[in-house]
């Protein structure tokens, strides 16, 4: 299990040192996810070596939002003050992801219906 501990933290810490060399504006985490994946696409890495810390990971992802969710309740007066603009907010992005989400899976259909029928010969 330290093993496997030891290849996710390496994985965090190739992402820190990307964004600290780079100044990327990504998490850290991310870009160190990003390439972990990747190298387990590429079967430089055997999931074997991750799998069992990956699953106790999973397996108690709930307990990771303990922390803050007892940091909303200490910020509860500002989210009470500031309620509807975080209401506005969070519908207006929701809508926005779904209409751009169906604009983009509409254009990527016709294009490949396009690259269908020239390939296939049909008009």
């Amino acid at each position: 299990m330290v093993y496997q501990c030891g290849i996710i933290f390496g994985f965090l810490a190739i992402g820190e040192l990307i964004v600290w060399l780079t100044g990327i504006k990504l998490p850290s985490s991310i870009i160190g996810m990003l390439l972990l994946t990747a190298c387990l696409q590429l079967k430089w890495i055997r999931l074997r070596w991750v799998e069992g810390i990956a699953n106790f990971l999973v397996k108690n992802l709930g307990f990771f939002f303990i922390p803050p969710g007892v940091a909303l309740m200490l910020h509860l007066n500002v989210i009470k003050a500031q309620l509807l603009p975080i209401i506005v907010a969070s519908a207006v992005s929701t809508v926005v992801v779904i209409v751009v989400t169906g604009w983009i899976h509409q254009l990527v259909r016709k294009y490949q219906h396009r690259q269908f029928t020239k390939r296939h010969g049909i008009h």
